[in-house]
Formats: structure tokens, C-alpha cells, sequence
């Protein structure tokens, strides 16, 4: 870099103190038996992930895909509330879907939790999840402004 140069943009702000980690279960099986957190929150953010469409770790409403997707929702907003964060918080978010031609119904029920959010989203298509009845999975990412 030439001398009183300005230093390349960076994508991420830069800390220059360490941030905490928390991470935080649901108490679901698979993330004793995968091995993972259900939320992380690292900093201002939070992520969620392998979250799907169970109650008391059993498959809700098989051959639904709108049901399941609105369940996996709710199961984000409790998994978001452990870490401190909100819906409103709700920057991104992924659906993975394994009938794809079932994507108005999964995106019917993202619409209704983040009509006002609006975070940025992929919806992406995949063979199957761990439980042949699970029709989505959703990660999501938060922001915490303050």
C-alpha cells in the first residue's frame, strides 16, 4: 500500500477486542446426537440453524409444508429470544425445501412472520432432510443494533 494510501474496504467491521461467544440449545435430539447449537450469538450476531418444522422433537403436520414451515418459524423466534434477539432482528434467511414445487406454501408462511422485516432470503431445493417427513429447514441470521 502507497504511503497515506486509504487501507482496502473490509466486508465485516473489524473488533479489535475479542467478542463472547454464547451458544444456546433447544433441547431437541439431533443436536445432542450432530453435535451443534441450535442459535449462536457471536458479537451483535445471531445465527439459527437446523431448525425444522418439530414439536417436542417430533415431526408436526406430515404432508404440510406450509404448517411445518410456520412451526419452524416459531421454533426460530424461540431459538432468536434465548439468544436475545427478536424477528425484527431477522436480517437473513435460508429455507431448504425437499419438494420445491411446494414453494408458495413455504413462502406463504415465511411472508406472514416477515412481512415487515423482509430479511434477504435464498429458498433452496434439497432431496431430503434427516427425517423422511420433514419438508423444511430454516436458518436465519439477526442483527442486534444495540
Amino acid at each position: 500500500m502507497a504511503e497515506g494510501a486509504a487501507p482496502p474496504p473490509t466486508l465485516w467491521p473489524i473488533d479489535q477486542g475479542r467478542q463472547s461467544v454464547e451458544r444456546f440449545t433447544s433441547g431437541a435430539p439431533w443436536e445432542a446426537i450432530a453435535g451443534y447449537s441450535r442459535s449462536v450469538r457471536a458479537g451483535r450476531f445471531v445465527f439459527v440453524a437446523g431448525t425444522t418444522g418439530t414439536v417436542e422433537g417430533q415431526v408436526c403436520s406430515p404432508g404440510d409444508a406450509y404448517a411445518q414451515t410456520a412451526q419452524a418459524l416459531r421454533n426460530v423466534e424461540a431459538a432468536l429470544q434465548l439468544a436475545g434477539a427478536t424477528l425484527a432482528d431477522v436480517v437473513q434467511t435460508r429455507l431448504y425445501v425437499t419438494d420445491i414445487g411446494r414453494w408458495e406454501d413455504v413462502g406463504r408462511a415465511h411472508r406472514e412472520v416477515f412481512a415487515d422485516a423482509a430479511p434477504v432470503t435464498a429458498m433452496i431445493g434439497v432431496c431430503a432432510l434427516v427425517d423422511p417427513e420433514m419438508l423444511v429447514e430454516v436458518e436465519a441470521v439477526a442483527y442486534l443494533a444495540t
